[in-house]
C-alpha cells in the first residue's frame, strides 16, 4: 500500500468522467474519509494535473445535498417532494410494477435509459445490459455523442482508430478541428506545446474563437456545418496542385479518380462564400498542410452535432490519405481511442449477448421526449430506468423529454447522487456511490492507458454502486441466473480475459499493483502506415459503394448545411471549465466560477435587435425558451450565438439549460442529433417572442 507524507493510507483510482483525458488520481484516506484527492504525478498523461472540476471532487462527495438513503416521491411529479424509505420496500415497489408491466405490455414497455454520466467500463456497461437484455426491455441506441463521428470514419478508414496522441509530439502540422483543447482536453494540450517547441504549427478551425483558438498560431473561423465544404475545398488544390501522395493513394485507397471529378466543384473561390473563409486563406491552409509532414487532424464531437455530421467526419477522414500522413510518425488523424481500446477488452464476454431477447426494439436516446408521449409507440414506454444519465439537461427538447416525465401513469426509477433535474420527477430515487467508492476498470477514448478504479473508502450512507443496484433488482425481481450476479472483480477478470496481444500480460493482479498500464504496441505505432484499413479489401474508401447501398453519396461532399431563417441566429453551444454537463452545477464553488447562464453575441447583431451587453433576454424558438444575460463577444462571428452547455441555476429551474432550444433531428447517419442546427429569436426579457417560448 502506498503512503502519504503523513503516512496516510493512499487508494489509486481514476476519474470516471466523459472526458478524453481520463485521469489517474490518488486518494489519501484518514479514518474511513477521504481527505485529500489529488492527480497522479507519475501518469504519462496526467502528469499529476486534474481539472478545475476534479481538483476538488471531494466536495461532491461529501455534499450535504447527496442522496444517502433511498427516496419516495410524495409530491407532484417534477416538484422533488420526497420521503425516505428503505432499500427493501423501493426494490419491492420496482420489482412488483414492473412484474405487472411486463405481463400486462411485455417488457418493451420498460426503458432503461443510461449514458457516460460514470465512463469506467464496468459500472457503465455490464450487468445492466445483462440484466435488461434477458429481460426484453427496450434496447436502447446510445448514439448522441460519439457514434456520429465513428461511423463517419468508418466509411472511410472502416473503422475508428486513429494515432495515439502522445504521437502528436512528433507532428509538425497540427489542424484542431473544432475542439477546444484547453477546456475539454487540457493534458493534450502539453503535448502540442512540446511539438510546436520542436517546430510545430498549431492551426484551429473553429466557429468560436475558443480560448485553445487563442493560443494557436492560426485560427479559422468557418461558418457552422460547413467543415466539409473547407476539406473539399482542400482536397480542390491539393489535387490541382499536385500535393497528392499519389503512391499510398494508389496502393492504398480506392476511388481516387471519382473523388478528383468530384472536387472540382469546390474550388477555394467557391467556397469562399459558403465557408466564410477568403480563397486565399483556404489555399494558404491547403498548401501547408500538403507540404507538411508529419501533419495530423485532431478534431472532437462539436462536428457531428450537425445534420451533415456523419459525411463531415467521413470527408475529413479523406484528407490523411490524399497526403499520404499515415506513413509519418505524428501523422494521420486522431480523435477518439474508445473504440480502439474496446476492442482489445472481452466485451462479448462483459454483457454477454447470447442471452439477450431476440426481436427487441431499439429506442433512439436522442428521442427520449417524442418517445415518452408518443401515442403511436407500441407497447407505449410505462416504466423508465434512469441511471448514469441526467436527460432532462443532457438531451435536445427539453421541454418535450418534461412533458412526457410529468405522466402520471409512467413509472420513473432513478439511480443518481444527487437530486437532479430528471431525478425531481422520479417515484424512486435511489442512492450512487461516487467514484471514490467503487470498484472499475476504466477505459479511455483520449489515450492508451487502461486503469484501475479502486474504493478509497466505504459507499457513504447507504449508497450503492451500479452494478450493486442491478445485482439487488435482478434478485428482487426473482432472477436466479448466477452471471446476474457476478461481483465487479469478476467482471474486471471477465473484460481481460481476451487474446488480443495488446493486452497480454495485463491482469486484475497487475492493475491492483500499479493501478495503470499502457497497451502493449510500439510507441512508433502507425495503424495504416501501409495500409490495412479495417475494410474488406484492406484499402481505404474515397469511393464507398457501402454507402451507395445504403443511399448516400459514395463520394465525400458538403452535405446538408443549415442556414439560419431570417432574423433568426444559428445558437452554438460549448462545454465550460467548472461544469461537466449537469455535474456540479449544484456545488457553490463551482457555481460562484461559472456564474449565471450567458448568451454572447456579436456587436453587429445586437445593434441590429437594439440589445446591450449585459441585458437579460429571452432565447427562444418552436421548442421552448431560456433566459440568459447577454454578453457582446468578439468570439462569436455575425448571425452566430454562444451559450454554454450544462445545467446553470439550481435543479428547481428545470428550463434553465441550451436544451430548451435544441432540436433532436437525426443527422444524415449514425444515429446522432443535429443539435448544433439550432436557430433561436433573441429580445429583450419583456418583449414580445412572437409566441414561440415554451
Amino acid at each position: 500500500m502506498i503512503r502519504s507524507e503523513n503516512s496516510l493510507p493512499v487508494i489509486r483510482g481514476a476519474c470516471g468522467h466523459d472526458c478524453p483525458d481520463t485521469c489517474t488520481w490518488l486518494v489519501e484516506v484518514n479514518a474511513g474519509r477521504a481527505e485529500r484527492l489529488y492527480g497522479d504525478p507519475d501518469h504519462p498523461f496526467t502528469r499529476g494535473t486534474l481539472c478545475g472540476k476534479v481538483n476538488h471532487y471531494l466536495e461532491r462527495v461529501y455534499h450535504p445535498d447527496r442522496v444517502l438513503y433511498p427516496l419516495k416521491r410524495v409530491g407532484p411529479k417534477g416538484v422533488g417532494q420526497f420521503i425516505r424509505t428503505t432499500w427493501e420496500e423501493a426494490l419491492s415497489a420496482i420489482a412488483e410494477r414492473w412484474k405487472s408491466i411486463m405481463a400486462e405490455s411485455g417488457a418493451e414497455a420498460i426503458l432503461p435509459y443510461s449514458s457516460a454520466g460514470n465512463q469506467g467500463l464496468i459500472q457503465m456497461a455490464s450487468l445492466d445490459r445483462r440484466l435488461f437484455g434477458l429481460l426484453g426491455c427496450s434496447q436502447l441506441e446510445r448514439a448522441i455523442c460519439g457514434e456520429v463521428a465513428r461511423e463517419g470514419a468508418v466509411a472511410t478508414q472502416g473503422n475508428g482508430y486513429g494515432i495515439d496522441p502522445e504521437e502528436m509530439v512528433h507532428s509538425r502540422y497540427i489542424i484542431l478541428w473544432g475542439t477546444n483543447t484547453i477546456v475539454t482536453n487540457m493534458h493534450l494540450w502539453p503535448v502540442l506545446l512540446e511539438a510546436r517547441a520542436r517546430g510545430a504549427k498549431i492551426v484551429v478551425i473553429d466557429p468560436i474563437r475558443t480560448r485553445t483558438a487563442e493560443q494557436a498560431d492560426w485560427h479559422l473561423a468557418p461558418r457552422p456545418g460547413s467543415d466539409a465544404a473547407l476539406a473539399l475545398a482542400m482536397m480542390h488544390v491539393l489535387i490541382r496542385d499536385q500535393l497528392v501522395d499519389l503512391d499510398y493513394v494508389s496502393r492504398y485507397s480506392q476511388g481516387y479518380e471519382q473523388l478528383s471529378v468530384r472536387v472540382r466543384d469546390y474550388a477555394p473561390a467557391a467556397m469562399a462564400s459558403v465557408t466564410g473563409i477568403s480563397a486565399e486563406e483556404i489555399e494558404q491552409l491547403a498548401r501547408e498542410y500538403g507540404t507538411t509532414q508529419p501533419s495530423v487532424i485532431r478534431p472532437l464531437l462539436g462536428l457531428e452535432h450537425h445534420h451533415n455530421g456523419a459525411m463531415t467526419y467521413r470527408t475529413l477522414t479523406c484528407l490523411p490519405i490524399l497526403t499520404g500522413a499515415w506513413r509519418h510518425r505524428g501523422g494521420g488523424f486522431y480523435r477518439s481511442s474508445g473504440s480502439l481500446q474496446c476492442s482489445t477488452l472481452n466485451m462479448r464476454g462483459l454483457v454477454m449477448p447470447q442471452h439477450n431477447r431476440q426481436g427487441v426494439r431499439t429506442l433512439n436516446m436522442r428521442d427520449l421526449g417524442n418517445d415518452l408521449c408518443s401515442q403511436e409507440l407500441s407497447p407505449p414506454i410505462r416504466s423508465l430506468c434512469v441511471y448514469n444519465a441526467n436527460p432532462v439537461v443532457s438531451v435536445p427538447n427539453q421541454q418535450r423529454i418534461m412533458e412526457g416525465l410529468r405522466r402520471e401513469d409512467l413509472f420513473t426509477v432513478v439511480h443518481d447522487l444527487f437530486i437532479t433535474e430528471t431525478a425531481r420527477f422520479a417515484d424512486y430515487v435511489l442512492p450512487a456511490t461516487s467514484q471514490i467508492e467503487c470498484l472499475d476498470l476504466v477505459t479511455a477514448w483520449g489515450h492508451h492507458y487502461l486503469s484501475l478504479n479502486r474504493p478509497a473508502i466505504e459507499p457513504v450512507g447507504e449508497s450503492v454502486s451500479n452494478t450493486e443496484f442491478f445485482r439487488r433488482l435482478a434478485g428482487a425481481l426473482g432472477r436466479t441466473e448466477p452471471w446476474l450476479f457476478d461481483s465487479d472483480e469478476q467482471l474486471i477478470r471477465t473484460a481481460l480475459d481476451s487474446r488480443h496481444p495488446w493486452l497480454e500480460g495485463i491482469t486484475y493482479e497487475r492493475l491492483c499493483r500499479d493501478g495503470y498500464v499502457r497497451f502493449h504496441h510500439d510507441r512508433d505505432w502507425r495503424p495504416f502506415v501501409e495500409g490495412g484499413f479495417g475494410t474488406p479489401s484492406g484499402r481505404a474508401r474515397l469511393y464507398s459503394e457501402e454507402l451507395k447501398r445504403c443511399g448516400h453519396d459514395p463520394l465525400p461532399w458538403s452535405g446538408d448545411i443549415r442556414q439560419a431563417p431570417p432574423g433568426q441566429l444559428q445558437l452554438i453551444t460549448g462545454k465550460t471549465l467548472f461544469y461537466l454537463n449537469s455535474s456540479y452545477a449544484h456545488v457553490e464553488r463551482h457555481r460562484h466560477r461559472e456564474g449565471e447562464l450567458f448568451l454572447e453575441m456579436h456587436a453587429d447583431d445586437l445593434l441590429q435587435r437594439d440589445l446591450r451587453h449585459g441585458q437579460l433576454v429571452n432565447v427562444s424558438n418552436q421548442l421552448g425558451s431560456v433566459v440568459a444575460r447577454c454578453r457582446k463577444s468578439d468570439r462569436v462571428r455575425p448571425g452566430v450565438v454562444w451559450m454554454p452547455f450544462g445545467g446553470f441555476g439550481d435543479a428547481r429551474n428545470n428550463a434553465c439549460s441550451v436544451n430548451a432550444v435544441t432540436p433532436e433531428e437525426p443527422t444524415d447517419w449514425g444515429g446522432g442529433s443535429g443539435f448544433y442546427d439550432a436557430f433561436v429569436d433573441v429580445v429583450a426579457v419583456g418583449a414580445t417572442d412572437g409566441g414561440q417560448s415554451g
